[in-house]
């Protein structure tokens, strides 16, 4: 499979490893310093591209792929309120998006995990329920979309919950979100229920980011040739 990455940072080098490994071309490379040979001659020699790169950005990266007929991985996050943009482009064009805000497979089945337990909880009006993500200090934006992914989870299932803030808060029924940034962080999420006599928590850490290559990689084999717009729930069979 041939593949076109765009954004070349330490996401991009850490796909092309694992890509190369597995028999893929890399036969497109972008990043801020060649955008210009971000063309539809260069990209069109690619069977499906990998988009890591930013909230700014990563709308018009992805769009762009759409528009020329290239499938299209996209793991860049904070930009979802153009999501209803980009599916229905994707259904214009007949197209294929592959979005997750983490391609970890430990961490979709952290989702899963998440959710059942939000389910749990819910009768227990005891418990609070809180968040913590720790990421390195290059990350761009916070809370980190896997942080934003998992506490919608949350807000759907628990309904003393209405929303999310990325701040201290004390209205009960705010999920709050913690947010720190230090290095080295590949990435650890908490989610913590405690009452007045105990507490449990889930977490998941990363401890490189070859699981998210390899996430990634495996979603591009996924979307070779195929329609829609699909997470990594469809493409894990989960």
């Amino acid at each position: 499979m041939k593949i076109a990455l765009i954004g070349y940072g330490k996401m991009g080098k850490a796909i092309e490893e694992n890509a190369i490994a597995k028999g893929h071309e890399i036969v497109l490379k972008i990043d801020i310093t060649n955008a210009h040979e971000f063309t539809q001659s260069n990209l069109q020699k690619a069977d499906v591209a990998i988009e890591f790169t930013g909230p700014h950005s990563a709308f018009d990266n992805i769009t762009k792929c759409i528009e020329l007929g290239v499938p299209v991985v996209s793991g860049s996050t904070g930009w979802l309120e153009k999501w209803d943009d980009v599916k229905k482009l994707c259904d214009q064009k007949e197209g294929c998006l592959v979005y997750s805000s983490n391609y970890s497979i430990g961490v979709n089945l952290f989702f899963e995990i998440n959710k059942q337990l939000a389910l749990i909880m819910e009768p227990y009006n005891e418990y609070n329920v809180s968040m913590t993500e720790l990421h390195h200090t290059e990350k761009k934006d916070a809370p980190s979309g896997t942080a934003i992914s998992l506490a919608e989870q949350i807000l759907e299932r628990i309904g003393r919950k209405n929303k999310w803030v990325n701040a201290a808060s004390a209205n009960p029924t705010d999920l709050i979100i913690h947010s720190e940034r230090i290095d080295p962080a590949p990435g650890t999420h908490t989610v913590s229920y405690e009452s007045d006599i105990d507490r449990i928590d889930i977490i998941h850490t990363a401890h490189t980011r070859k699981g998210f290559a390899a996430g990634a990689v495996l979603a591009a084999e996924f979307a070779n040739k195929k329609k829609g717009t699909f997470t990594m729930k469809q493409v894990l069979g989960l």
